[in-house]
């Protein structure tokens, strides 16, 4: 695999799983998606209680390694509906109260399906001079076009229902896709391509490789931190996103300095094995991988630290994705990095040694 290109087929997947909502807490309807594509080039699969999802390739093998991202995105809790009919929300996960004015929504209801609504916004005509008022997490509603409280109930809409933003990917100038829920169902499709690869390739690998679709990492890790104990893996390498710091208004020197079309970003932390993300990196000089590097100060954020430290520390390494306008509906990536990450992941799970020394001393 000297160059990869995503083909029609594999951009098919990626676009139904973007465009199917799958909030943080209820993320079935996608897992179903994701593991249907990846159900020909695994062995076995397993579900966990919370809908954590892995595809095993020599599953009898002892010792284990895991590439990991996680499925769920980041959405709004219904959490009050006044007499008259118009609704508050609460985050779940980091939902961004800013881009809400004027959004499309749909809540995901038990028994009638998709209900359309919309964030509403006092006109501007009504906004000048001092009385001009911004978005807050306090004063941002949801119309459903109902006229009371009662109205709203009997469409299925109560507190605790999860709604989330209407939006549906697209290709930018050819050479990106942008839509919501990229952080980081775009994470799933590149280690279900790395699980295509091996297949397609007839690669036998001489450990168990675990392709996991972790849930709820928006709302504290919580997917990784169960599965990992399920797994007990000798390796993990995460995959996630990270913020394009070209974008304006974002400060380099305090958040690094990232950019869309670079290649993958290879993360320097605490939670990051030393030896794993050395074999990483000579990797992606081996093969001519352009990637970037980042440093992260105590933590990833990321399900990376889940994995590094449970069942007594696990080596972990975590390989990012850089991403523009992260938590909108507009977030944004190079075709080219995406491409880049898997390969980059491919050519380090294959040369992984189970004899191998990952001990500093």
């Amino acid at each position: 695999m000297s160059k990869y290109s995503i083909n029609k087929s594999a951009e098919k997947f990626l676009f139904k799983y973007l465009n199917n909502a799958a909030p943080t807490g209820v993320e079935a309807e996608g897992q179903k998606i994701w593991l249907d594509y990846i159900s020909p080039f695994i062995e076995k699969h397993e579900v966990d209680f919370y809908g954590t999802v892995y595809g095993v390739i020599n599953p009898d093998a002892p010792f284990k390694v895991v590439i990991e991202a996680h499925a769920d995105e980041i959405s709004w809790f219904v959490n009050y509906i006044s007499d008259d009919g118009y609704i508050s929300v609460i985050r779940n996960g980091g939902s961004d109260h800013m881009i809400a004015p004027s959004k499309r929504v749909n809540f995901h209801t038990r028994n009638k399906g998709i209900v359309k609504g919309v964030f509403g916004w006092p006109a501007i005509h009504l906004r000048n001079g001092d009385k001009e008022i911004v978005p807050t997490i306090k004063n941002i509603t949801i119309d459903v076009g109902a006229a009371t409280k009662a109205e709203v109930e009997e469409m299925g809409i109560h507190v605790g229902v999860i709604c989330t933003f209407e939006d549906e990917v697209m290709t930018l100038n050819q050479k990106y896709y942008v839509g919501r829920a990229l952080d980081n169902r775009v994470g799933g499709f590149m280690i279900a391509e790395v699980a295509r690869h091996l297949h397609e390739n007839k690669i036998k690998l001489p450990f168990g490789l675990y392709i996991v679709n972790s849930v709820q990492e928006e709302v504290g890790l919580r997917g990784a931190q169960m599965i990992v104990e399920t797994i007990k893996p000798n390796i993990a390498i995460v995959t996630d996103v990270c913020h394009d710091t070209t974008t304006p208004l974002i400060d380099k020197k305090e958040n690094g300095d990232f950019k869309c079309g670079r290649g993958p970003v290879i993360t320097y932390a605490p939670a990051v094995h030393t030896i794993l993300r050395d074999l990483i990196i000579d990797k992606a000089v081996e093969k001519e991988i352009p990637f970037q590097r980042d440093a992260a100060s105590r933590v990833t954020g990321t399900d990376t630290d889940a994995f590094a430290y449970a069942t007594g520390g696990i080596p972990s390494a975590l390989i990012s994705l850089a991403l523009k306008y992260m938590h909108t509906t507009v977030e944004t990536v190079a075709k080219e990095d995406v491409e880049n990450v898997i390969r980059l992941i491919y050519e380090t799970v294959i040369s992984i040694d189970p004899k191998m020394n990952l001990k500093y001393l």
